[in-house]
């Protein structure tokens, strides 16, 4: 029988924490390749003019990184408090300050009205917005994940992960409408704001829907029980997290590194690659990526699902083995200047990252005690990104690394190269974690770092479980 932490929720209410989870998510990326495409295409002029054109989109490509680099800050914050106050709480402070961010983005005066004080304004911004979604990924997962069963926690935790496409599809559509019905005088002029205006729409509607939702029944539970005991360890998460769970948090930042370059390489990368080398233009490239991406959101939810069937590893795996081997057709199909060609290649890159991105939301979060799960989740996810990330232009360690090799060599072999030795870092660090799928989320102490003997325990009585209910 289910305990009152671990019961299923009604399926209207889920529904609700699902959207909740996933709007803010879906925030998060619009304002990525949102702000991507404006550094590209007017930040330089409008907050950088005094500088050398290529000089002054570098500088605005930095106002992202610095954003990016906050995003580790944000992660241990928003996770020691998310895990003293709540799920709920800090989702709605990282929607109010990410959202309000570029919400303001779309109002500052340019250096033209106000001088140098205008890129400092954008910096504050986008280290505000790198703060917010450094705690806004393990929150968005933690609340799918605590209110659903074990038995599809997969299926309904990859929920929030479809936002990454779904921001990509957003912004590159209002993009594209805008350019279309826009002379590049008005968009230059006050056009680009509107995208930017845009998102409190999105705030607007993602705070009604979380200030709808309740609070994760485990943490619930499991603070109820830390209140009587004051332990110093559930005081400070974060030494808690140190203390029994670093093995989980160097785990989780193996299993991100194919993950994360891999789809900077399928999804931003090609981009330069195709352009370059294939002589395709942007805007075919541009398509490419975006029926990639249609594809990404559809099956991201089938490989969570599939992963509650066999397993988080299997899948995860299965996603990282497939993307090293896909490295070299990848850029072969690339290479022959076929539209058609450059669809099959994003779009087969994309299904293989969403083997590795759909169970990562559910695997990170069973890997870590209830008390400690906000920030261990969240350290292992941002601080892999900075393993995996740096200042480079769309702000990804990838299209930099990338771009350097294909300047040297002249090929992508090297690329390829690069891409299979991270899938070869997730493949020893997936390989040697533990299978987490039913393990309960209501367990508030660390899982005991014994050898696989009591996951199979575990795993055995859940299926004789299963055996007594058909």
């Amino acid at each position: 029988m289910s305990s009152p932490a671990t019961a299923p929720p009604a399926p209207n209410n889920l529904r609700r924490i699902v959207a909740a989870s996933l709007i803010g998510t879906t925030i998060e990326w619009y304002d990525f390749f949102l702000y991507g495409s404006a550094a590209a295409l007017v930040f330089n002029k409008l907050f950088f003019p005094d500088s050398d054109p290529l000089v002054g989109t570098l500088l605005s490509f930095l106002t992202y990184a610095v954003g990016f680099a906050a995003r580790p800050l944000g992660a241990l914050v928003f996770g020691h408090y998310g895990d003293r106050l709540g799920r709920k709480k800090l989702l709605v402070l990282s929607l109010l300050l990410m959202g309000g961010a570029t919400f303001a983005i779309g109002l500052l005066p340019t250096h033209a009205s106000i001088g140098a004080a205008a890129p400092v304004l954008l910096t504050v911004l986008r280290l505000v917005q790198g703060f917010a979604l450094g705690g806004e990924w393990g929150g968005a997962v933690l609340l799918v994940s605590e209110h659903g069963d074990a038995k599809r926690r997969g299926f309904w935790a990859s929920w929030p992960q479809t936002g990454a496409p779904a921001g990509q599809l957003l912004a590159t559509g209002v993009l594209s409408l805008l350019t279309a019905v826009l002379s590049d005088a008005a968009f230059g002029s006050w056009g680009w704001r509107i995208p930017f205006l845009l998102s409190g729409v999105l705030v607007i509607v993602g705070l009604w829907i979380r200030l709808s939702v309740d609070e994760s029944p485990v943490f619930r539970e499991a603070l109820a029980r830390a209140e009587s005991r004051k332990e110093d360890d559930e005081r400070l998460p974060l030494v808690a997290v140190l203390r029994h769970h670093w093995r989980d948090v160097l785990v989780a930042m193996g299993a991100r590194m194919a993950e994360n370059i891999s789809y900077y390489v399928i999804t931003a990368f090609i981009l330069v690659y195709a352009t370059v080398s294939a002589g395709v233009s942007k805007q075919t490239a541009l398509n490419a990526v975006l029926i990639g991406s249609a594809v990404h959101f559809a099956v991201i939810p089938a490989w969570g699902a599939l992963s509650d069937r066999i397993g988080r590893r299997p899948v995860y795996l299965l996603g990282a083995v497939g993307i090293g081997l896909w490295m070299f057709p990848f850029f072969s199909l690339v290479d022959t200047g076929s539209f058609g060609s450059l669809v099959l290649a994003v779009t087969v890159g994309l299904v293989l990252h969403g083997a590795m991105y759909a169970p990562q939301a559910a695997f990170f979060s069973e890997m870590f005690a209830t008390r400690m799960r906000y920030s261990g989740a969240s350290i292992g996810a941002q601080f892999a990104s900075v393993a995996a990330g740096a200042p480079a232009p769309l702000i990804a360690p990838a299209p930099l690394i990338a771009t350097a090799l294909l300047a040297d060599y002249g090929s992508s072999t090297p690329i390829a190269l690069y891409v299979i030795a991270a899938v070869l870092i997730t493949v020893v660090a997936v390989g040697v974690a533990q299978e987490t799928r039913h393990r309960d989320l209501s367990d508030v102490a660390p899982v005991p770092e014994a050898g696989p003997a009591p996951e199979a325990e575990a795993e055995a009585e859940a299926e004789a479980a299963d055996a007594r209910t058909v």
